[in-house]
């Protein structure tokens, strides 16, 4: 069998707080003799007394011989002891871990989180946070050995693997040496040959695999709070202190009379240990058709000519019960989350929703009641949301508007074993400014701030269930609303039914589509968990009798797989070579983005207008008027880029190898073209609809021309990005039908004469909006062609992990960029003559010689 090893986290029951049994009756061994697990206790196997003694265990070559001491002369009746996976013995300042024979050379996963943590600190630049409680800081697989008296804390690696009965996988672990994390003298030795380790330093000192703090800890200053033993865990916590680098050390400590001192930072860190259990759960291959999160391995016991990935989803471990309820089963240990009793009171039982929310997607793959929320015991000291058996909805004291749902899983098998909602407070900001500019046209309760608990309860709750997809596994899902079509999202019966979007995992917000005369219950236009949602559980978590290996189950997952080929609402893509259309963030509708972006700006024609009543509140300044002008404007540039998107665009439908029919499909060029009208005509021209003197009037001196170019420009450098200006050219090249085909001259010729209209008129007079758009046009050619020369030992920007491959603007591309320059300089001083007025001369003058300067930037 493969070496495949995986997690179960059961409840376990807590272990009274105890001191140390009595120790055995017995002769006292002389000095130089066995030594004793207890007094008169036998030596362990192959241990021997050897000269000295080190306390606390060493590394390198200065490490003293280890000399382990009668058991009660190191675990003294002073003990505050808990047994468990292992025994835990706090003496004094100092954590002895007493380690069973059974516990050694087994695989467990260490998880580091914050139990507090400083949020501010002086060390820190104004507006920037550090940690916060549940932050997790570490994660590392460790295996604990015994070499004679001591005993070895190694860290190993699953990312290659071999079937254990082939003779290849002698050379795979060969090359699986596993580093070492610490090396401990054995102090004595427990029942049974338990080996007694001083792990202090694991937990005080700069290791930096566990350290909760980078950089040099100050021993002096950190300190073991506590440690608790459960069956197949140990918790322990610990007070570290940072100590900030000297100025000169080679550190990054300000300078200057003027440089704010750097401090000293502490935090209380968690750790979880937790045992891997030996009784593996069977992984199930991923397969990128459906949106799961996954680990790697590289097999080399195959019959390929060539070592073979090996893919797996994350999921957690459901088995069904002997229980029953119709169809479905009661699992045998459900998916437990629980509510951070620090949650404000008021959004809790909306939390709660959101976990429930996720029922009905079990009840797909066969399980009642797989995912539950539970009761955070009232009096129980040793319950920590830290404690990885326990999933907790944080909630944090941050102004970060976020959320995020990361979780842990076995880096094996991909089981789930811990996942951890986080919800920063001002979530509920960037709510209520989404909700505010997508739905305050057809939901008058938006329309006035603050808005109601029950509604942004409801809010909430679709954070706190889009972040627990993530913790149960799943991707975003951003192709989810294009699969739907556009006319549909303004249906009562079918958002009813099917909601605005597949998927909460989508980023797909509130139905800004929808008009008031759609008339649309006020609780559909909110997402939910969707059809998309509960193909994708059923498909990763649903058992398949008979199936004894992840190869067996591939039959059924491919069947399941091909669902997609008639319900395109089943489909996934995150992120896809077309530059993200059909993977839209924000979207609705997106279908067809010109429709939907249409309608959209008709709501948010209707919503400017309500800004000032809306953010009006005596006693109180204009913050909340500049904020919600500021993102309704944002909002109008969202929704426009997703109209140019679809400029060397198209659809995506990932397909296995026996899958008839092409995965990439082109956009049609009359759509390809239709999109650049709309931008010409709606985006690039001046909305006059977003121009509120009577709102600038009350939030600046200022700004309105750079608010309004920001939002043309942002779609402008999307329109113009350089893989989409490849993908035409590539789309040319391919040789495609003429109706797949838009050359990109044409499509620089059409924005050219868009942002440029008022030249081809009698006496053309260009306004200061559209003089600054076409400044930038000028601007961002120029940046393609005479690139800035990238400094000296610049580090390259990482790429996001599974976004598309990105090429450099091509040479073929460049020479068109430099015919259209060369065009409009023609067209610029044919129409100088015609100038309407002296502002217009001066701007015509200005691009001419701007062009010149582009074109022949060393003259």
């Amino acid at each position: 069998m493969k070496y495949s090893l995986t997690v179960v986290l059961a409840a376990a029951l807590v272990a009274g707080c105890t001191r140390p049994p009595p120790p055995p009756s017995g002769p006292t061994p002389a000095p130089g003799g066995a030594p004793g697990a207890r007094t008169g206790a036998p030596a362990p196997d192959g241990a021997g007394a050897e000269a000295g003694g080190d306390a606390g265990g060493g590394g390198g070559g200065g490490m003293r011989a280890a000399r382990p001491r009668p058991y009660a002369s190191v675990i003294t009746s002073e003990a505050r002891s808990r047994r468990g996976m292992f025994g835990v013995h706090q003496v004094g300042d100092k954590l002895f871990f007493e380690i069973p024979r059974t516990e050694l050379n087994k695989d467990m996963l260490l998880v580091g989180r914050y139990a507090r943590a400083a949020a501010t600190s002086p060390n820190l630049p104004p507006g920037q946070f550090g940690a916060y409680g549940g932050d997790q800081f570490t994660e590392r697989t460790m295996r604990w050995e015994r070499n004679g008296n001591r005993v070895i804390l190694r860290s190993p690696q699953f990312d290659i693997t071999a079937d254990t009965s082939l003779s290849v996988y002698r050379a795979v672990e060969t090359s699986n040496y596993a580093p070492i994390i610490a090396v401990f003298n054995v102090e004595s030795y427990g029942a049974d040959s338990a080996a007694v380790v001083d792990v202090t330093r694991l937990f005080t000192t700069s290791v930096p695999e566990i350290a909760g703090i980078r950089g040099t800890i100050d021993a002096t200053r950190s300190y073991v709070e506590r440690a608790v033993a459960f069956p197949d865990n140990v918790e322990i916590e610990a007070t570290q202190t940072g100590v900030p680098t000297p100025a000169g050390a080679g550190g990054s400590a300000p300078q200057g009379p003027n440089a704010a001192p750097r401090l000293a930072q502490s935090v209380l860190a968690h750790w979880s240990l937790v045992r891997l259990p030996e009784t593996p759960m069977m992984p199930r291959r991923f397969d990128e058709r459906v949106g799961f999160f996954s680990i790697n391995q590289v097999d080399f016991g195959t019959d390929e000519h060539r070592s073979a990935q090996r893919r797996y989803i994350t999921r957690y471990r459901l088995e069904c019960s002997e229980r029953r309820e119709g169809n479905l089963c009661y699992p045998k240990k459900p998916i437990v989350y629980y509510v951070d009793p620090a949650t404000p009171d008021r959004w809790k039982p909306f939390v709660r929703a959101g976990i429930i929310e996720w029922q009905q997607a079990f009840e797909a793959a066969g399980f009642k009641d797989g995912i539950i929320p539970g009761e955070v015991p009232a009096n129980d000291p040793d319950w920590s949301p830290e404690d990885i058996r326990h999933t907790v909805v944080r909630w944090l004291p941050s102004t970060t508007e976020n959320a995020v749902g990361p979780h842990v899983h076995d880096p094996r098998t991909g089981e789930i074993l811990n996942g951890s909602v986080r919800m920063f407070h001002n979530i509920l900001n960037l709510q209520r400014s989404w909700y505010f500019t997508q739905a305050a046209a057809i939901d008058p309760r938006a329309r006035m701030l603050p808005m109601p608990d029950s509604l942004m309860g409801k809010l909430l709750q679709f954070v706190v269930a889009h972040e627990i997809g993530h913790t149960i596994g799943l991707q975003h899902d951003q192709i989810g609303s294009s699969t739907y079509p556009a006319d549909s999202v303004r249906s009562p019966t079918w958002v009813a039914r099917m909601g605005h979007s597949p998927s909460i995992m989508d980023y797909s917000r509130f139905n800004y589509v929808a008009q008031p005369e759609d008339n649309i219950p006020l609780e559909h236009i909110i997402p939910r968990v969707g059809p998309y949602d509960r193909y994708a559980i059923m498909w990763g978590y649903k058992p398949i009798p008979g199936a004894r290996t992840s190869d067996e189950e591939r039959p059924t997952l491919e069947q399941w797989s091909r669902m997609q080929d008639t319900v395109p609402w089943y489909r996934f893509s995150a992120n896809n070579e077309y530059g993200a259309f059909g993977t839209q963030s924000e979207a609705v509708g997106d279908a067809d983005p010109v429709k939907s972006t249409a309608l959209g700006f008709r709501n948010i024609a209707r919503v400017v207008g309500y800004i000032p009543a809306a953010s009006t509140r005596p006693g109180e300044d204009n913050s909340d008027m500049r904020e919600l002008y500021d993102r309704t404007v944002q909002q109008w540039s969202t929704e426009a880029n997703h109209v140019a998107t679809m400029v060397a665009g198209g659809t995506v439908q990932y397909k296995s190898g026996s899958q008839p029919g092409a995965v990439y499909a082109p956009m049609p060029a009359a759509r390809q073209m239709e999109a650049v009208r709309f931008l010409n005509e709606n985006v690039f021209r001046t909305p006059q609809y977003l121009i509120r003197p009577d709102i600038a009037s009350r939030i600046e001196a200022g700004g309105m021309i750079n608010r309004i170019n920001a939002a043309q420009f942002r779609v402008l450098n999307t329109l113009l990005d350089d893989g989409r200006l490849n993908r035409l050219l590539e789309q040319e090249a391919l040789g495609r039908t003429r109706d797949l085909v838009y050359p990109l001259g044409n499509m620089l010729g059409d924005v050219r004469r868009g942002i440029w209209s008022e030249i081809g008129t009698s006496r053309p007079v260009i306004d200061p909006y559209r003089r600054e758009l076409q400044m930038d046009y000028l601007a961002l050619i120029d940046r393609k062609l005479n690139p800035p020369e990238t400094p000296a030992g610049a580090t390259p920007q990482p790429q996001f992990p599974g976004a598309p491959r990105v090429f450099p603007l091509s040479e073929d591309a460049k020479s068109q960029l430099r015919g259209e320059l060369v065009s409009l300089r023609t067209e610029l001083t044919r129409s100088l003559p015609r100038a309407g007025d002296r502002a217009t001369t001066l701007h015509l003058q200005g691009a001419i010689n701007r062009i010149s300067d582009i074109l022949d930037p060393n003259d």
